[in-house]
């Protein structure tokens, strides 16, 4: 943090940061179920905001910071798990004091506001808002003082700026006390209660909006994502970071209270940390490659492998050549920070579907590999019959999973457009079930997905395999 931003960070601690939110939710408890209740029905129903952090499905296998702990914490209470999606705070409080929830897993910011609905457990850690903008065009070469001159980073400039929040956040009440505080008007547009902060941080991404706000910890997640956009501009306090009970199940936070004091003690709490919040993830499987060290007839030591492989699945081996690099870089030892293992970045669960549990050996990690693009491209002939489109649709589902490709397709015939084509049609819909309006859909049985990432991954396949066959004798 710069020295003119912590400055301007501790002034903030004379000022009051949030007014109080509109009561369109139940204010207060109208059942009363604590520990040993939750114990008697023998599970807990957590409600989850369905993201890229907390909880999200990733080639079957669910996942999440607030996921795993709840996970954990269940075990530490002996109790199942039940999960709940939804989005919006007020949402969460209103089902969780009727009853519908037993615990707000969100990552909330504690207010004095808030307290008067429901009660907090203890803080998991401290975060702060930050204003989310794009960096300029061209970024990489400019200096830093030259990248520096061209960001917002004293708040008196978003006087007369629009910035987007999600509705009935604590981003809205906190601009409102800045625009007070600096003495000029910030102009805050509240999205649709259906939006979410990753979808605003996504359009600032792609400048169709110049400004959001969000929580620090969320900020540095989508960093990895978009690299474009710079965090750095801190708009509040330190605040805590906790989630959330009913007010009447003391001995359930004391339970909670007491299962984060040990997980902050064995080091669980911080794993998780370092997992979620600190991994540079998809940042690998995401870069470009420099194809001007592939100037021989050889792309790797595993060509041969290739090549039997794509005789047994009816492809060109450069094509396969193109997805063992984006996967691995042809590394054999990589695991990647969900599982994935080898040159085919190929998932525990599918090694032993096929029969094989020595996913370190290269030939047998490629082997397994083909099968399953085997097994994808049988699947998709039932409903593709085209074989470059049903390409595409085969490497979706390779690096996503067939469950979310499947959905995008009853998405796309639901909204009459051809199931059977790819572009501006099925991957159309499968880039959109990170928004409410898709994924909550009951045609999306797999749930959401941050699925315009597996969009990308096949462009990229496809845009390597072509300058592959340029150099590369088939």
């Amino acid at each position: 943090m710069t020295r003119a931003v912590f400055v301007f960070a501790f002034l903030l601690c004379f000022t009051d940061c949030e007014k109080k939110p509109k009561t369109t939710f139940a204010a207060e408890p109208t059942i009363i179920r604590d520990l040993n209740d939750i114990r008697k029905q023998g599970y807990i129903t957590a409600l989850l905001d369905n993201n890229s952090v907390s909880y999200f499905i990733y080639k079957g296998r669910p996942m999440g910071y607030e996921y795993e702990l709840l996970k954990h914490l269940a075990k530490e209470l002996r109790v199942d798990l039940k999960i709940k999606v939804i989005s919006g705070i007020e949402e969460a409080i209103d089902k969780l004091n009727r009853g519908e929830g037993d615990i707000i897993a969100f990552p909330l910011t504690i207010t004095k506001d808030r307290t008067e609905y429901v009660s907090f457990t203890n803080s998991f850690f401290n975060t702060w808002q930050v204003l989310v903008q794009r960096k300029p065009q061209g970024w990489r070469q400019l200096t830093s003082d030259d990248v520096e001159k061209n960001l917002l980073r004293n708040p008196h400039e978003l006087i007369g700026k629009d910035v987007y929040v999600i509705n009935g956040s604590s981003f809205k009440n906190r601009l409102e006390n800045l625009s007070q505080e600096i003495g000029g008007q910030i102009i805050v547009h509240e999205d649709s209660a259906n939006a979410e902060t990753e979808s605003l941080i996504r359009q600032v991404a792609l400048g169709e909006i110049e400004y959001t706000v969000t929580d620090q910890m969320l900020a540095l997640v989508n960093q990895l994502y978009y690299p474009d956009i710079d965090i750095n501009t801190v708009l509040s306090l330190p605040q805590q970071i906790a989630w959330a009970v009913r007010s009447n199940s003391p001995s359930f936070r004391t339970s909670i209270n007491d299962w984060l004091v040990q997980i902050k003690r064995d080091g669980t709490l911080k794993i998780m940390r370092e997992k979620y919040f600190e991994n540079p993830i998809f940042s690998t499987l995401l870069a470009s490659s420099d194809y001007s060290s592939f100037r021989t007839e050889k792309l790797s030591p595993y060509d041969d492998q290739f090549k039997k492989g794509a005789a047994e699945l009816g492809w060109d081996w450069r094509l396969i050549a193109s997805i063992a690099f984006q996967e691995s870089n042809f590394n054999p030892r990589t695991k990647s920070w969900v599982g994935a293992i080898g040159v085919m970045q190929v998932m525990p669960e599918t090694g032993e579907y096929f029969g094989v549990t020595n996913l370190w050996d290269p030939k047998q990690n490629i082997s397994v590999g083909v099968r399953f693009l085997k097994f994808l491209d049988d699947y998709w002939k039932k409903s593709v019959p085209e074989d470059g489109e049903r390409m595409k649709f085969v490497l979706a589902s390779y690096n996503v999973g067939l469950t979310h490709v499947i959905d995008a397709q009853k998405l796309t015939k639901k909204y009459g457009r051809k199931t059977d084509l790819w572009d501006d049609n099925v991957g159309y819909y499968l880039a959109q079930k990170s928004n409410p309006k898709y994924y909550r859909d009951a045609l999306a049985s797999a749930g959401y997905c941050r699925c315009d990432g597996p969009v990308w991954y096949v462009k990229q396949v496809l845009q390597r395999y072509e300058e592959y066959k340029i150099h590369i004798a088939g």
